[in-house]
C-alpha cells in the first residue's frame, strides 16, 4: 500500500477502505508519512468529503491512536458532553452536577479555552485549590464514590487528532465538516463514556456560522458516535448572543454557582435544563418530560448545588468560594461600558466579545499565554433589549491598564443599535438523533 494510491483516489471522489484510512493514520503519527503527503490527503478530503462509513473509520483510528480510558471500572451508566465552543459557555458546571445528584455517572475530561472560546478546566481552576489533574485510579474511584469528576484529557488522548489537526491549522483545510467532526468524535470515543450529547452551537461566536451547516456536522457526529457504538444525540443552539451574562473564569463559576442556586440568567438555566434532560434521556430511554420533571427538581431542591459542592471538595477545592464569592479574588480595574445612543440592541458580534475577554486576560491568543482569572466581562444588556444613552451595557474587568480603551471600543463596535424594536432570538434550534 501506498499513500500516493490513497491520495489519488480520494482525489477522484474514490471512497477509502478501513485498511487505507488505518493506513494512513498509524503512517502520520509514526512518522512515515510526510507532511506535504498527509496535506495533499486532507485537501481532497476537504473537496470531496467522506460517507459515513469512512468517517467512523476514521474517527476510531483516530481514536485508537492513542489511550482509549476504559470506564468499565464505573459501576453504572457513563454519560459525556461537549460543546462546539462559544462564549460564556459554562453549562457543564451546571448540568454534570444534576446528572450526577440523578445517580449518573459523569467521568468528564476536558479542555482548555483558546480564542474566544473559553475552555471547562481554566475555569474549574479559577476556584482556589481545584486539581484538574488526577491519576486515573482516583479519577475513577471517585466517580464511582459522588458519580462525577472533571479533569484535563491526559497527553496520550488521540495524537493523530492533534497532529492532523495542527496541520489543518497551516493548511487551510480547518472549515471541512468531516475532519471536524472526526476531530471532535476521536476525543470523545477514546474518553469512553457510552452516552455522549453534543452541544452544536450556530452563529457568530460559533465555529459553524449558519444553522444549515451546524445540522450538517451535528448529524456528521452523531452518525459517527451510532455507528462506532455509542448512545448519540445532538442540540443545535444559538451562539450569535453569548450565552448568560458572565464571561471569564471566575466570573463564569460565580454565574454556574446562581443558576445552581435558582438565581441564573433566564437563558443559561434553559439550556443547561435542555442539555440535562437530554442527557439523562440518552442515559435511562425514559420519556423528554419525565426527565424534565427529573432535571428540573434536582435544580430546585438544591440536589445539583450540593453535588457541585461534592466535586469542588473532592478534587481539593475551597468549597467556601461557593458562598463567598470575593474569595475569588478581583482585577485591579472595573470599568462600565455605557451606551452611546438610544435604541433596540439588534446584534451582538459574539465571536468579536469573546476577543475583548481574550484582551481583557480571560483567554489565551496562543497556548503559551497565561490568563489571569478574575478577568472578563459582565453583560447588562443583550441582543433585544432596549438600552437609553449612557445605559451600562456591560462591565469589563481586567489587570491591563493599557488595554482599556482599546477593550471598550471594541465591544462597543460589536454592538449593532436599531431605533425599532427586534425580535428576541431563539435558544434552541433543534435536536439531531
Amino acid at each position: 500500500m501506498r499513500i500516493y494510491d490513497i491520495i489519488e483516489k480520494k482525489r477522484n471522489n474514490k471512497k477509502l477502505n478501513k485498511d487505507e484510512i488505518k493506513y494512513f493514520v498509524n503512517g502520520y503519527v509514526n512518522k512515515q508519512i510526510p507532511d506535504y503527503q498527509m496535506s495533499a490527503l486532507l485537501m481532497a478530503i476537504y473537496f470531496n468529503g467522506m460517507d459515513d462509513e469512512e468517517l467512523a473509520n476514521l474517527t476510531n483510528e483516530m481514536a485508537n491512536s492513542g489511550d482509549i480510558v476504559d470506564l468499565t471500572r464505573i459501576n453504572g451508566i457513563t454519560v459525556d458532553k461537549h460543546s462546539t465552543g462559544g462564549v460564556g459557555d459554562k453549562t457543564t458546571l451546571v448540568i454534570c452536577p444534576i446528572i450526577a445528584s440523578l445517580g449518573y455517572k459523569v467521568a468528564k475530561m476536558s479542555g482548555r479555552g483558546l480564542g474566544h472560546t473559553g475552555g471547562t478546566i481554566d475555569k474549574l481552576e479559577s476556584i482556589p485549590g481545584f486539581r484538574v489533574e488526577l491519576d486515573l485510579d482516583d479519577f475513577f474511584k471517585q466517580v464511582n464514590d459522588i458519580n462525577i469528576a472533571i479533569i484535563s484529557q491526559t497527553g496520550n488522548i488521540t495524537p493523530a487528532d492533534k497532529k492532523i489537526y495542527a496541520l489543518r491549522d497551516t493548511t487551510a483545510t480547518i472549515e471541512s465538516i468531516p475532519l471536524i467532526a472526526s476531530s471532535i468524535m476521536s476525543k470523545k470515543i477514546a474518553a469512553g463514556a457510552k452516552c455522549i450529547l453534543l452541544d452544536v452551537k450556530t452563529g457568530s461566536g460559533a465555529f459553524m456560522k449558519n444553522i444549515t451547516e451546524s445540522k450538517k456536522l451535528a448529524t456528521k457526529m452523531v452518525n459517527i458516535g451510532n455507528k462506532l457504538g455509542r448512545n448519540t444525540m445532538a442540540i443545535i443552539t444559538n451562539m450569535d448572543v453569548p450565552l448568560g451574562n458572565n464571561i471569564g473564569n471566575s466570573l463564569e463559576v460565580i454565574e454556574a454557582i446562581d443558576t445552581l442556586k435558582g438565581m441564573g440568567p433566564k437563558d443559561f438555566r434553559e439550556l443547561c435544563i435542555e442539555l440535562a434532560t437530554n442527557m439523562l434521556v440518552l442515559a435511562t430511554n425514559d420519556s423528554y418530560n419525565i426527565c424534565k420533571k427529573k432535571v428540573i427538581t434536582s435544580l430546585d431542591n438544591g440536589k445539583a448545588l450540593d453535588k457541585f459542592r461534592e466535586l469542588v471538595k473532592a478534587q481539593g477545592g475551597d468549597i467556601n468560594i461557593i458562598d463567598n464569592y470575593d474569595l475569588f479574588g478581583k482585577t485591579d480595574y472595573t470599568i462600565d461600558i455605557k451606551a452611546k445612543d438610544s435604541g433596540y440592541i439588534k446584534e451582538m458580534n459574539t465571536a468579536i466579545i469573546g476577543k475583548v475577554s481574550v484582551l481583557l486576560g480571560a483567554g489565551r491568543a496562543t497556548k503559551e499565554d497565561k490568563i489571569c482569572y478574575q478577568a472578563g466581562i459582565i453583560i447588562n444588556k443583550k441582543t433585544g433589549d432596549h438600552i437609553n444613552k449612557d445605559d451600562i451595557l456591560a462591565t469589563i474587568y481586567t489587570n491591563k491598564k493599557d488595554i482599556i480603551d482599546e477593550a471598550t471600543n471594541t465591544y462597543l463596535d460589536s454592538i449593532k443599535i436599531s431605533k425599532t424594536k427586534v425580535k428576541s432570538q431563539k435558544l434552541i434550534f433543534g435536536k439531531i438523533k
